[in-house]
């Protein structure tokens, strides 16, 4: 067990299809250069008081909501979940009319002794900032940030799940396919 967690890499976007109420992620994307994610838990905390006190405290789960921050935001990425349209040129094209697609988002932070694998499992991500500067002296390397939402899966209301290197079946898979719930027995 990690004491420390630092680091983010390997992370990976698996695009969500929906048919009826059936969900299926498909086969993980690398999304490479990650510089920094930030999720911020989202749902408020409702109490109700009685006898002078909290008596009954319900907190609500609406996910995570942040940033993700890569040094590009990859053209598969951008036609794959931002709805960016090519042409027959190669020219890429952001529509306004487009509908994003919702993911699961995979990563990992190294720690002390494990490398934990994350998983995100019905992320919506918004357009990247665009942002340069004109090389002086020294060269600026500008990154690209997109605000992301993490919501609650839509067929089992899972929203994160984790896996350490001691659990082999699904660690090794991770970057393979989604790993989903499984029922104990």
């Amino acid at each position: 067990m990690n004491k420390v967690k630092y680091g983010l890499k390997n992370v990976h976007y698996a695009p969500i299809t929906v048919t009826g109420e059936t969900v299926t992620y498909g086969t993980p994307v690398k999304l490479p250069g990650a510089v920094n994610l930030v999720a911020n838990p989202a749902g408020d905390k409702t109490p109700f008081y009685a006898d002078d006190t909290a008596y009954f405290v319900a907190n609500a789960n609406n996910g995570y909501e942040g940033t993700l921050e890569v040094a590009l935001v990859p053209d598969s990425f951008k036609k794959d979940i931002l709805g960016y349209k090519e042409d027959a040129n190669g020219v890429l094209f952001e529509d306004a009319n487009a509908t994003t697609k919702d993911f699961a988002l995979l990563f990992e932070f190294n720690g002390d002794k494990n490398a934990v694998r994350h998983a995100f499992y019905n992320v919506n991500a918004a357009r990247s900032n665009v942002e340069s500067g004109t090389k002086g002296q020294t060269i600026e390397v500008k990154t690209e940030t997109f605000a992301i939402t993490a919501s609650p899966s839509l067929n089992k209301g899972l929203v994160k799940s984790k896996a350490e290197p001691t659990n082999a079946t699904a660690y090794d898979a991770w970057y393979t396919t989604v790993y989903e719930y499984v029922q104990p027995v």
